[in-house]
């Protein structure tokens, strides 16, 4: 595998061997398995190596490829804090005194929504916010716009009581959603102050405080409704994050491209767990600014994805800024014009 410089295949190579019918058709899930195997027993300490993450980059083409994508509902309260970060530097520089429009799509269990409003709530209390969340799951969406979530495990569930924060529904509702698709705990990234700050504790439940609920409005709505624009209106933010990951290139595409329309011009769109391929293609082809500021941190900002690159579909690979298109190819924040 590890033969001289010259020797090695280019990028462009294994490109083309990721795509290869022949590959696909003849050798398949065998050849898959095989690279898989190999990668496992590759040394720590070489991963970053350039003709690795080349392999690395073959072997997620693969993955991509034989991948039966699912939405999850899986998330984290402040999952991407240099994400936040940079959502505070934008507001600061903005001139308008308007109210300030932004819509998290695909908002999942809530968790993106709440962060986003308690870090601009916090940060900057003398905006106007108004907040539009939208999910395509009706259960989902109901559970988020409760805001109420469950400190204990799903295995702990059975000795709840009948009494819940969340409007009335059995606590072990809650334990299940707050729970679901959850590799680990939702709040494992909040800080302690955090957790008091932003919720009301009682028992064995926690509710998002009313300060950080207000403002927000619920939307029962799918991101790649071409009907979006007339439904929501322009927004100076549009959040897009870790959903279209679980589509197909082609939908992911064409989802994205629909949802960009939402934004003003010079608004801001936040997109990231997107495949870069599709995400880069867009962006290129509708002449989007890449906003370059905190790249490198907010790249490395969610280790869910990073970790699992190259073996999961939606795992990110290692930032390269070797690369000529490095800018288009990296930025998870861009201006629309």
């Amino acid at each position: 595998m590890f033969v001289s410089p010259s020797a090695r295949p280019t990028e462009s190579t294994l490109a083309r061997m990721s795509q290869s019918r022949f590959l696909r058709k003849y050798l398949g899930r065998p050849y898959l398995r095989m690279n898989i195997q190999i990668w496992n027993n590759l040394p720590t300490s070489i991963a970053l190596w350039r003709p690795v993450r080349e392999y690395g980059r073959h072997l997620h083409r693969l993955i991509r490829l034989w991948a039966t994508r699912t939405q999850s509902v899986g998330t984290f309260f402040f999952r991407n804090r240099p994400e936040l970060e940079l959502l505070i530097r934008l507001l600061d520089r903005r001139r308008q005194n308007s109210p300030l429009n932004v819509a998290v799509l695909a908002c999942s269990k809530g968790a993106e929504i709440y962060s986003i409003s308690y870090t601009i709530r916090y940060a900057r209390t003398d905006l106007k916010v108004r907040l539009c969340a939208l999910d395509i799951s009706k259960d989902i969406l109901d559970f988020a716009e409760a805001g109420a979530y469950s400190l204990r495990s799903p295995d702990s569930s059975e000795a709840a009581s009948h009494s819940s924060l969340a409007g009335g529904r059995d606590v072990k509702d809650v334990v299940i959603n707050t729970s679901r698709d959850q590799p680990s705990s939702i709040f494992e990234r909040m800080r302690p102050g955090e957790m008091k700050a932003l919720f009301d504790k009682e028992g064995d439940e926690v509710r998002v405080k009313q300060r950080f609920r207000e403002g927000i409005t619920w939307r029962l709505g799918d991101a790649g409704d071409p009907g979006l624009v007339n439904a929501l209106g322009f927004q100076d933010i549009v959040v897009a994050n870790r959903f279209l990951c679980h589509m197909d290139p082609e939908k992911a595409e064409e989802c994205l491209r629909n949802l960009a329309r939402l934004v003003k011009p010079g608004g801001y769109l936040f997109v990231s767990g997107v495949d870069l391929d599709v995400r880069s293609k867009v962006a290129r082809e509708l002449g989007w600014r890449p906003v370059t500021e905190l790249i490198s941190e907010i790249h490395e900002g969610d280790p869910s994805l990073r970790r699992d690159w190259p073996l999961e579909y939606w795992g990110l690979e290692p930032l390269d800024l070797g690369r000529t298109d490095w800018k288009m190819r990296y930025a998870s924040v861009f201006q629309l014009s």
